[in-house]
């Protein structure tokens, strides 16, 4: 249980990524109101007077895809719930991150409790379980076509509730009938309908989603820091980013970033140097960062949106309305997300394409005072010419996955599922995306960093000057060619571990100056 005072009120309160994300980790405290838990009452008393009354509805007295047509008898509708979860259960590949799991949780969690789904109390208790006690079940990465919902991954998620499966739980993976001999916890017994819920939605989709936006939207803020740096680096214009250029083509991307780098360029004795300068313009990777890092923000704008709306609705099927209306439909289908995902997918490539230009200038030797390979011995040392070819290397990977899995579709359930989205293939493609995106960002700012060294002693601005006393205390300056893969590693884990961000909040809270790194914001106005 999170120590703070902020609780989150599920099936009540707006979810978004970053509320997700700090009940994930233990940062915010869970409940179900009464007047939840009364509303989930009433959709299960209506599941039940289904039952009673006989009249077929699909997943409740019926079986499952093709088999609708198939009349489950009375006595038989608790079996049916329980063998949905074994029979779905068919992931393959690694397990997902253990707070990607933790996340589903949530999300179904949220989802079950607006009181349209004819769920137990007792199984919405059994969820919460889990989350306040980082009892977290198993689950394989593979397996989902994204409709009808994410039907494998969220059957491994929910067999620990019929004693089956795994569960990673104090920093160990446990089988289920463990878990209960060190908890006392016993199996549920699910109801009608109950099992169908619980695997019948796009939480898998959606959780990849939250991680690809605040994951995403760090190397957005980075970014930009880190092309700042480049562009004092290489005694770049300020001019692109002047607000009377970007206010003849509003885009708020562009806006926003253009904002942003000027802001971290205010000050720099470097830039006041480069003002007689005879260069007219810069390369496009210089030049036109507000309009590639601006395209690429609103990609990001539109995941987050759509993200918001998916992560407050009712993704089950059938629907219980009322105990006079129940609604077989398409709401489990990920096609919204998928689209999406796809989107900002190749959003994020771009940034690490890019990117890789941006270290590629910078080794040519074209700016005056920045030696080529950014080594002034080279000849008998390489400098940091190999390491583009990484970069290189990350972007091309990039492109290759950059094809929409939605694109694609692949009838199931002998022909009944007849459309699916792949929207589970998109959102683990894009974490993979944004993962090189990271490697690549890291390569960057080790150049920046060295291309800066060579302006020396002019300073920078007061952002800027700190980030780069921040990168020296983990790389230092490469005077000749060492094993640069350790200085990779390290950059990579200063980009996963936002530590840019975290200067530039750290300077801006002193300063009294806001950047706009805020993940809970869409476009800061500053």
């Amino acid at each position: 249980m999170a120590s703070t005072a902020i609780t989150f009120h599920f099936g009540e309160d707006a979810l978004t990524a970053g509320i997700a994300l700090s009940i994930a980790r233990g940062e915010t405290n869970i409940r179900l109101s009464p007047s939840t838990r009364k509303k989930v009452k009433a959709s299960w008393v209506a599941v039940q007077k289904i039952v009673e009354n006989d009249h077929p509805v699909y997943g409740i007295n019926t079986g499952f895809g093709p088999l609708c047509t198939t009349k489950i008898s009375r006595s038989e509708t608790k079996t049916l719930q329980n063998n949905i979860l074994k029979s779905h259960s068919v992931g393959v590949g690694k397990p997902i991150d253990r707070e990607l799991a933790k996340l589903m949780l949530i999300l179904k969690l949220h989802a079950l409790a607006k009181g349209f789904s004819g769920i137990a109390e007792a199984t919405l208790d059994r969820m919460i379980w889990h989350i306040e006690n980082d009892a977290i079940p198993v689950v394989p990465s593979q397996g989902s076509v994204g409709a009808s919902g994410d039907l494998a991954p969220l059957s491994h998620l929910f067999l620990p509730f019929i004693g089956l499966g795994k569960v990673q739980f104090n920093g160990k993976t446990i089988t289920t009938k463990a878990l209960f001999h060190k908890t006392g916890l016993t199996a549920l017994q699910l109801g009608p309908k109950e099992g169908l819920a619980l695997i019948n939605g796009t939480q898998f989709i959606a959780a990849h989603a939250i991680k690809v936006i605040a994951r995403l939207h760090h190397c957005l803020d980075q970014a930009d820091i880190i092309g700042a740096m480049m562009i004092e680096g290489l005694q770049g214009s300020v001019k692109p980013f002047y607000n009377e250029l970007h206010a003849l083509r509003p885009f708020k991307g562009s806006i926003h970033v253009a904002k942003r780098i000027k802001r971290l360029l205010k000050g720099s004795e470097i830039m006041e140097n480069h003002i007689d300068c005879e260069r007219v313009q810069d390369p496009y990777s210089l030049r036109c960062m507000p309009q590639v890092h601006g395209a690429s923000r609103t990609a990001w704008l539109h995941l987050k949106e759509l993200l918001e709306i998916e992560l407050n609705s009712v993704t089950d099927n059938p629907v219980v309305i009322n105990n006079e209306l129940t609604i077989s439909g398409g709401n489990f289908h990920g096609q919204p997300l998928a689209m999406a995902l796809d989107y900002v997918c190749l959003a994020a490539s771009e940034i690490g394409n890019i990117s890789d230009r941006r270290i590629y200038l910078a080794l040519e030797g074209n700016s005056p005072g920045v030696p080529k390979l950014l080594m002034n011995n080279t000849g008998i040392n390489s400098g940091y010419m190999i390491l583009q070819y990484t970069s290189a290397a990350l972007a091309s990977e990039n492109k290759g996955l950059c094809f929409p899995s939605s694109a694609d579709s692949i009838p199931t359930s002998l022909g009944q599922e007849d459309h699916v989205s792949m929207g589970s293939i998109g959102g683990r493609k894009a974490l993979k995306v944004i993962g090189n995106v990271e490697k690549i960002l890291a390569i960057e700012l080790l150049t920046a960093a060295q291309a800066f060294e060579f302006r020396k002693p002019l300073k920078s601005g007061i952002f800027l000057e700190a980030i780069h006393k921040e990168v020296r205390k983990k790389v230092t300056f490469a005077e000749k060619d060492r094993i640069f893969a350790d200085d990779i590693e390290k950059g990579i884990r200063m980009i996963q571990d936002q530590m840019l961000i975290k200067v530039i909040e750290r300077i801006g809270k002193r300063e009294k100056i806001s950047l706009g790194t805020k993940f809970s914001h869409e476009f800061e106005v500053y």
